[in-house]
């Protein structure tokens, strides 16, 4: 499936990339359905969507059916077409950069607590959003032509600050309580209500 990016009216994105809702959180196999983690899958996106306004957002993915939903929350689709979470997110910031967006603010799509993204990209450097252990980074916000490296996985944070020390660029660390708490194990639902 081919990019399908829109004219880009803002030089602030929100890019959200998202694997097969059928595959999605499958370490809550042992407390939901695979119908509840689809749900579960959706909502949390919406949630980030929603928090992104009044910026716009792009969705990158590789599964036809996250492309078909995602056109139907009116976001911007950047097909993947190279697996894995880094892949999709290196992508999606080069898809965006080639329509003269300056500043991409990667967001997770399983953060139920978000509000808003716009504050994080309030600085002129990088910007990690830290999980609440530390480990991971549910949101960064890079300046696109930075030649920014991603490092998603576990550890993720601490390598992307050695990233961006690497290629020595301004950078800080913004902790948000409502950015920080993602979804990867069943006690990360304690407290979560939709």
């Amino acid at each position: 499936m081919p990019s399908t990016i829109l004219v880009v009216t803002n030089s602030v994105f929100v890019l959200i990339p998202l694997k097969a809702f059928n595959v999605a959180k499958l370490r809550l196999a042992e407390v939901m359905t695979e119908d509840e983690r689809v749900e579960l899958a959706k909502k949390m996106a919406e949630i980030v969507i929603e928090a992104a306004k009044p910026l716009p957002v792009a969705i990158v993915c590789d599964d036809a059916d996250v492309a078909a939903w995602a056109l139907t929350q009116e976001t911007k689709v950047i097909w993947a077409d190279h697996p894995g979470l880094n892949s999709a997110v290196e992508i999606g910031v080069s898809a965006l950069a080639e329509q003269g967006v300056e500043k991409v603010i990667i967001a997770h799509g399983d953060l139920p607590r978000a509000i808003r993204l716009s504050h994080c990209a309030d600085f002129d450097g990088v910007t990690f959003v830290p999980d609440r252990h530390k480990d991971g980074t549910p949101v960064l916000v890079t300046p696109t032509g930075l030649g920014f490296n991603f490092f998603y996985g576990p550890g993720s944070y601490a390598r992307h600050i050695a990233e961006a020390e690497r290629l020595g660029t301004p950078w800080r660390s913004l902790f948000d309580l409502d950015l920080s708490h993602d979804v990867d194990e069943p006690e990360d639902l304690d407290g979560i209500n939709f």
